[in-house]
Order: structure tokens, then sequence, then C-alpha cells
């Protein structure tokens, strides 16, 4: 309903007499809201106050002008100005009521648009390191991602869904030996663990692999381990000894020993990491290997590409990147004087990888951890010579568990943490999707175990749910009766449905094309279960008000019109959450 004011309000500015527009109206300048009180119309717009300067013309003159060229539409009744150039729209009797007809006749469709306009999207999330298990935090960050894509598949774009699997770096070289030392462990020697290993339980099962796969094969006594490495902590530095035991690691095992273990350990974590979002109902097109990247060359393609456009340079024998004339705070390391590359070349490189794939826009899900990242890599992008804006970054705030109101402890490396798995079991997957999706993502969530599981009107997972279930238990009482349900008679009688509940239920189930076009545009699929919630509550207050099943056929089946078609919306927004609509509760 507000795309078809909006676009009848672009007919009325394409209409007005010549001369009064300079230039033709930008269709994103156009918005209309719903008013907050009713006086004002169903909905306002206050584009003749944005337009007054450019027309060279008072906003209430120019609002009136608006008003006179509206194309006439079955949609509006009247359309007013109000204040100094406030355009008040008002729906006609029947525009409600004609939201629940599309209902009926889109089904699960409802909801949607081409708002994207085809528009190519990658959206790029959870990307944990495969170190360890998925926790709380990673959970949050697939919750939010995969409600993402399916609000921009709802809306037109074209989505691609890809997890990036950092596999190359100095956290799995850590895993490794930590694997490794497990594992020496276990055939007896007696080894001291790093400090800055991986301790959890997790890690000791791969090391019973890895004897498994390859039996005493890797195994080297402790003292020629362990023999003139640097202290660890806390006598040393638990960085420089870990670095020194991968070199030893390195060393013993040779190239193809260390690559054995590293591929084992991987291969177990990302085999969970995969099962235990798959459990969660989380699917990627794509799970992209930085490991892969650098076989290819591409970080290669990407350094010369830069070289080529003087964006790099060499500096104390490292290599550097003009990050700073991008709007970094300062240039960037991509290769050190030792000739190891950093995190950013590889990372660089995929974004790079991402736009020649074809995709116009990048839509990245971080930890809020990462804030500092945006502006290096958006430079970069820049320096490769493509738009800056074509990256998008969402920045997913911190979880906090608490349970009988006490925060639970986490803490990844030393085992003492909370697994997404462990949450999911304990709460469901549904309340889990949307308790992480109750809040802005860009705020921190304060998780509440117990109010999750509760079977309450506190919990909105319930509540929502309850409400979907309601439908279905008034639709068996109607079968136990002997009756059924006639939708052409009741499409054909919605004018009885002119009670207050009644209307703020139709009200509700109208808003629901437009709270899907904002939440995908705004990135913000908290405004879903926010709306989710109030229909839920609009639909409750009727039931406790009204009688559905009465003796009058057409008012009976227009009641029952309604409450199937705001079952079916809610069916529709809890799909896009990634939350089931049970039957019965």
């Amino acid at each position: 309903m507000k795309i078809e004011l909006e676009e009848l309000l672009a007919q009325a500015l394409a209409g007005l007499p010549g001369g009064m527009l300079s230039a033709p109206v930008e269709r994103s300048w156009i918005n209309v809201e719903r008013t907050r009180d009713a006086q004002h119309g169903d909905y306002a717009c206050n584009i003749a106050l944005r337009l007054a300067k450019l027309a060279g013309r008072k906003p209430r003159e120019l609002a009136e002008a608006i008003v006179a060229a509206l194309p006439a539409s079955a949609l509006l009744a009247r359309a007013e100005v109000a204040g100094a150039g406030f355009i008040n729209l008002f729906l006609a009797s029947d525009a409600q009521s004609n939201a629940l007809r599309r209902v009926y006749a889109q089904a699960e469709r409802y909801g949607s648009s081409e708002v994207g306009a085809g528009l190519a999207v990658m959206v790029e999330f959870v990307s944990a390191n495969p170190t360890g298990p998925l926790h709380v935090g990673h959970g949050r960050q697939a919750a939010y991602g995969a409600t993402l894509a399916n609000l921009l598949r709802a809306t037109g774009h074209r989505v691609h869904r890809e997890y990036y699997i950092n596999d190359a770096g100095r956290q799995v070289d850590i895993l490794t030996v930590s694997v490794w030392m497990r594992y020496l462990q276990a055939a007896g020697e007696v080894l001291p663990f790093p400090d800055n290993g991986y301790r959890a339980e997790y890690v000791q099962a791969i090391a019973v692999q890895l004897r498994e796969r390859h039996g005493a094969t890797l195994q080297h006594p402790a003292a020629s381990v362990v023999q003139n490495l640097p202290a660890d902590a806390p006598l040393g530095d638990k960085e420089q000894y870990i670095d020194a035991l991968i070199a030893r690691m390195r060393a013993l095992l040779g190239p193809a020993g260390f690559e054995s273990v590293l591929e084992l350990a991987l291969e177990a974590m990302l085999a969970d990491i995969r099962a235990d979002l798959a459990e969660f109902g989380v699917e990627f097109e794509c799970w992209f290997s930085e490991r892969a990247l650098a076989r290819s060359g591409a970080v290669e393609r990407a350094l010369a590409r830069l070289a080529a456009q003087d964006q790099s340079y060499l500096k104390d024998g490292a290599l550097w990147l003009r990050t700073s004339a991008f709007g970094d705070s300062e240039d960037r390391v991509l290769v050190r004087a030792n000739g190891a590359q950093t995190y950013f070349a590889p990372d660089l490189a995929y974004h790079l990888d991402k736009r020649e794939r074809g995709f116009a826009r990048l839509i990245d899900v971080w930890g809020a951890d990462h804030h500092g990242y945006i502006p290096r890599m958006r430079g970069a992008l820049m320096a490769l010579g493509e738009p800056g804006e074509c990256l998008e970054v969402c920045l997913i705030q911190f979880v906090s568990l608490f349970r009988g109101g006490e925060k639970v402890a986490m803490g990844k490396r030393d085992g003492n943490f909370v697994t997404l798995r462990q949450l999911r079991e304990e709460v469901g997957n549904d309340a889990c999707r949307l308790f992480y999706l109750m809040r802005s993502h860009d705020q921190p969530l304060d998780f509440d175990l117990e109010l999750a599981k509760s079977r309450s009107n506190d919990n909105p997972v319930y509540y929502i749910q309850y409400a979907h279930a309601r439908v279905a238990s008034v639709m068996k009482q109607l079968a136990a009766r002997g009756l059924e349900f006639d939708r052409e008679r009741a499409l054909g009688a919605l004018e009885r449905l002119d009670g207050p509940q009644e209307m703020a239920v139709l009200t509700a189930i109208a808003r629901y094309p437009e709270v899907i076009a904002q939440a995908a545009t705004n990135r913000t699929p908290h405004t879903l279960v926010h709306y989710l919630r109030e229909l839920a509550q609009a639909f409750h207050t009727w039931y406790n008000a009204a009688t559905f099943i009465v003796e009058d056929a057409s008012t009976r089946d227009a009641r029952l019109g309604l409450a199937v078609g705001a079952q079916q919306v809610l069916r529709n927004g809890l799909a896009l959450l990634g939350v089931s609509a049970p039957e019965s509760m």
C-alpha cells in the first residue's frame, strides 16, 4: 500500500504544470509514512517541504498543486494539505479489506515485492575461524545473516549466501599444534600443554581421530619437541612460545606431516560447523576457502592490480597500500618485510573476487569488534578501482546469556564457553532464531534462557506461534461442528468486519508488505519480529473479544476469513525468520 501511494505521488509530480519543477524528482525522495493520529489520515508525505526550494514556491502552495495532480485511484478516498505543507492521505473504506483479498490471492507470496529490481547481492556471514565449535555469538550472526538474505530475496534481489573459511591463518596453525600435542600426550609423552593452545574437549576428540588415521607415524619424543624452546607463560611470552612450537612441529613432521594434521583438524571442525548450521536452518550457496583463494593466485593478481594503479608502495622493506587516500586513518601493510602476507592481503583479494563474480552489493556480517576494519576494506576496494559504497558491513553486537538473572560466563580458548548447539538443545531452534532477532543487531543482546523456554505471553516466540495455532484450533472446532469455511462467501462479506478489533487486524495485515520492504532496505530483521508481535497482539485481543463461529454464515465466514488471513501472514513472517508455525501448542 505504501509503495502504491508513493507511485501515485510520483505520477502527480510528473504531471505538475510545466516549469513548476526544474528537474525530474528522484523516486527515492518520495517517502510515505503511516500517521500516528487517524485524524491526519492513514499516511502522510513531506515531499512538498523537500521540493519547495527547488520549485521556488512555498511548501503549502506546492503541496496543493501535487494534491490537485493526483490521479484517481480506488486506493485513495482523498488527500489534504496540512500545516506547512504536509500531504495527508486518506485510504478508501475498502482499502484494508483489499489487502486481505491479496493475502488469499498470493498466499505465501504475500509481502513479496520487486523493490530490489534484481540487484545481485552477496551476503557473507558467520565466517567463523574453523578452530572450534560455533558459540552463541556466531549464532546471532547466523540468524541475522540468514534472515536478511531471506528478506532481500523476498524483495526481488538476487541473493547469494557465502561462508568464508579462514583456513590459512595463524589460528589454524595453533589449532593444528594443539591437536598434535594432545595426540602426543595420549601416546604417553609427558609434555606441557601450551598456554596459548586450544584446551577444549573437541581438541582431544580430534587427536583421537588423528591416532586412528595415522597411528604412531606422527609421534616424536617429548624431548625433541620442547628442546631449546623459549619459555612459555607465565615465565615467558606465550605468543613467542606457540610460534616456536609450531615451527618445531613443522620441522619434525615435515610439510606433508604438518599438512595431514591441519587437514584432519579442519575437516573435523568444518564438518561440525556445517552440521550445526544446517540443523539451525542456515544454508549457504558457497563455502569459500581462503587456502583455495591463495592457491588460485588471486592475492598476487590483486597486488599486481594495485601496483599497476600506483596504489601500493615499498617502505622499510614492506609493501603498503595507500588506504589513507580513501578515508582510512593510515596506510596498511600488505606484505611484511620478511615476505609474509598480512591477513589484509587475502581479505582484499577475496572482496575483489566477489566483485569479479558479478555482485553489485557486498554485505558482510561481522562481529562488533571488527568495526575498525571497515574503512580500510572500503578504502582497499576504492584503491582497486571499485566503488566504496558497494561494501556494506553489518556489525553484530555481543550476546550475553542469563540464567535465573545471573550472567553465564563465556571464554573460547580455555573451553569455558556455551556453544550454539548447546543453546539450541536447551531452548530450541525457534527460540534461538527469534530471540537473536528481537533486538537491533547494533545493540547488545541479553538472552534470557528461562524466558526463551517459558510458555507465557511474555515469551514472544510462544505469543506469536500461539496466535497461529489458535486459528488452526478454531478451524478444527468448525469441522467438529459439521460446518465448512466458504472462502468466496468470506471475501464477499468483508464489509461485516467493522469492529475496532477487526479493523486493527486488517490494518496490521495491510502493513505487512511495507514491513518486509523496510526490513530489507534498512537491513533490520528485528522490525519484522516487532511487527509479528503486534499482529499477534491484535489477533489475540480480537479473539478474546469476539465469537468466530456464529450462526449467521456470512458473518462467520467473514471473521474466519480474517483469522485465516492473519494466520497466513504470521506463517509468511515466521518463515522469513526461520521459525516454525505450529498448528497446535
